[in-house]
């Protein structure tokens, strides 16, 4: 008969001190209440709950409000200009451009305030769907000189009138003379905090561009690369 192999008392591990056990306590309930904080971040709250979500002081804020504002206004603008394809944007320029002929795009971009890397591809799209000509400027060769061809022109008409019925659906919610109300608040608002530098006007909400992480080199990742 084979004789059975005599078995191994078990291990016994070394017995923790008091403030290691305490350290690991204490560790374990930090992992608990952490573990717990994600799930209730990330359970997101049913649309169809009715719970309603306190704003706190956003409910107080001049800039929060006037962003919701500007969100919902631009919103209709766009869903006004669909069919003529026309952003709020490109609309401002054109009106400028229509109501002071021979502006340079310094001095466009600048009453506009937005970024000149961002008006060049602007007015350059405007000038390919044949809406604006440049010109050499007659006091300044080296500079060009901004007008409305026939085309644009004739497309302005129809702009000012959808832009007549955006305004009207704003006064029919707000009310005609509240609107005026509202318009002379904002202007004295406009330079609440001096004037904003064109190069950093369009950026003041544009989201962080994600960093791109350094390509490896083959031999890199290679190298890099667990053997087996």
């Amino acid at each position: 008969m084979t004789k059975a192999a005599p078995q191994r008392p078990p291990a016994r591990r070394p017995k923790a001190s008091s403030a290691t056990a305490e350290a690991t306590t204490t560790e374990v309930a930090a992992e608990v209440v952490a573990d717990a904080m994600v799930e209730a971040i990330a359970v997101p709250l049913p649309a169809d709950s009715g719970a309603a979500i306190d704003l706190g002081v956003l409910d107080e804020s001049v800039g929060f409000l006037l962003k919701r504002a500007q969100m919902a206004v631009f919103t209709d603008f766009i869903q006004t200009f669909a069919d003529v394809d026309i952003r709020p944007a490109q609309f401002s320029v054109l009106t400028v451009i229509g109501r002071t002929p021979g502006l340079k795009q310094s001095q466009v971009s600048n009453a506009l305030s937005i970024k000149r890397t961002n008006f060049v591809p602007l007015l350059d799209a405007l000038e390919a769907r044949g809406l604006v000509k440049r010109k050499l400027a007659t006091t300044d060769r080296r500079s060009h000189a901004l007008h409305l061809t026939a085309k644009g022109t004739a497309l302005m008409k129809r702009l000012n009138l959808l832009w007549t019925q955006h305004e009207q659906r704003i006064s029919d919610r707000i009310g005609a003379q509240e609107r005026k109300q509202l318009l002379a608040l904002l202007g004295r608002l406009v330079d609440f905090g001096g004037p904003v530098p064109s190069d950093e006007t369009d950026t003041l909400e544009a989201p962080a561009k994600p960093r791109k992480s350094p390509a490896r080199s083959p031999r890199k990742a290679e190298a890099a690369a667990p053997r087996g």
